[in-house]
């Protein structure tokens, strides 16, 4: 699914116009990532939950030229599913 298909479908099941909906959608998704960017944790209770995960630094390798390069440590989104999403989805 699209941002855009997911507007539509807040637009059709709120019976709002699809400018509104777009408000609040992205509202909503600007607010996740602004909670992750200051090192937040979110839970959306039978849905889910988004924190950041630590990466270390790392030696990688360029695939092309086969030439080692050094991986600079990173913070990285992990979104893990609900109980009640799996079982959703696992029915």
């Amino acid at each position: 699914m699209t941002k855009a298909e997911l507007i539509a479908e807040v637009a059709k099941a709120a019976d709002l116009p699809k400018k509104d909906s777009e408000v609040i959608v992205s509202t909503v998704l600007q607010s996740i990532i602004d909670a992750l960017h200051r090192g937040e944790k979110i839970e959306l209770r039978g849905f889910g939950s988004f924190r950041l995960r630590n990466r270390r630094a790392r030696t990688g390798r360029n695939p092309k030229t086969g030439e080692k390069v050094q991986v600079p440590a990173k913070r990285i989104p992990y979104f893990k599913p609900g109980r009640e999403l799996k079982e959703l989805i696992n029915k």
